[in-house]
């Protein structure tokens, strides 16, 4: 069954939605074959990846590669694609032929936005133009130079703004909207106020699904992870402890042997 936005949407109230980040072709494959229904096509690719600090650099032929990779490899998940930093700030115009270049070159079946009431005419635009949308507030990695990497939502005055947002998001056509980073019980009122899903990342588990990136919840990274991760494997040291092998048999000459010779 190819998952869609309608059918992502209907599991509202009735069933918590998974999805996880990939970034190519083997890594898509995996989590489709495990029965994960949507892949977010994540720009934490430019840390992940690309090597980068932050998101910010990423750009939008970045984003097309991997989207296209991930599309390959996918057969029933529904494929989101996440709109980089200024692919889609400048301009409505640029906003609706970038995020359709996902659908008519990458193969995505949505796109992810962030920001809350700021984006509801971008977010009308596009789902009017047949491209569904992933909205996103709370933490926004794009706009981190202006808010760190802090929790959102603790004051009454934020937490008022988030909802609204959310509202706003969920009324321009929006078929599900990200919560990233705000109080657990914020992100079950904003859920149960809402008729879309909720896709928390550290918003607790009032939310109507979760998202986390792969690399951190298989233990791949080297790096520290966000409070809200957990490590499903420890993949990492396993990782290490096959390449010293591999490195110390090709040293001894013990690799390749005769089993592995034509």
């Amino acid at each position: 069954m190819k998952w869609t936005a309608a059918k992502l949407r209907a599991l509202k109230g009735e069933q918590k939605i998974s999805m996880l980040t990939a970034y190519d072709a083997l890594t898509a494959s995996l989590v489709d074959d495990a029965g994960i229904p949507a892949i977010l096509v994540g720009d934490s690719l430019g840390m992940t990846v690309l090597g980068y600090e932050t998101t910010l650099p990423v750009n939008m032929d970045e984003m097309l590669h991997h989207t296209k990779a991930v599309a390959r490899g996918t057969q029933n998940a529904m494929v989101i694609a996440d709109m980089p930093f200024m692919s889609y700030q400048p301009s409505l115009s640029m906003g609706l032929e970038n995020a359709g270049r996902f659908l008519k070159e990458a193969h995505a079946d949505a796109v992810k936005i962030e920001g809350g009431t700021i984006r509801v005419e971008l977010i009308e635009s596009l789902v009017k133009n047949g491209i569904p949308v992933l909205g996103h507030i709370g933490l926004t990695p794009q706009s981190v130079k202006e808010m760190g990497y802090k929790v959102q939502g603790k004051s009454s005055e934020q937490a008022r703004q988030l909802m609204d947002d959310a509202m706003a998001i969920e009324q321009a056509g929006a078929f599900a909207v990200v919560l990233e980073c705000v109080p657990p019980e914020l992100g079950e009122m904003i859920s149960g106020a809402l008729s879309i899903p909720t896709i928390g990342i550290g918003a607790g588990a009032g939310c109507d699904g979760q998202v986390l990136v792969f690399t951190d919840m298989l233990g791949i990274s080297n790096k520290p992870v966000p409070k809200f991760v957990k490590k499903y494997a420890h993949l990492n040291g396993i990782i290490a402890e096959a390449l010293t092998a591999y490195k110390s048999e090709v040293e001894e000459g013990t690799y390749p042997g005769d089993e592995h010779t034509y």
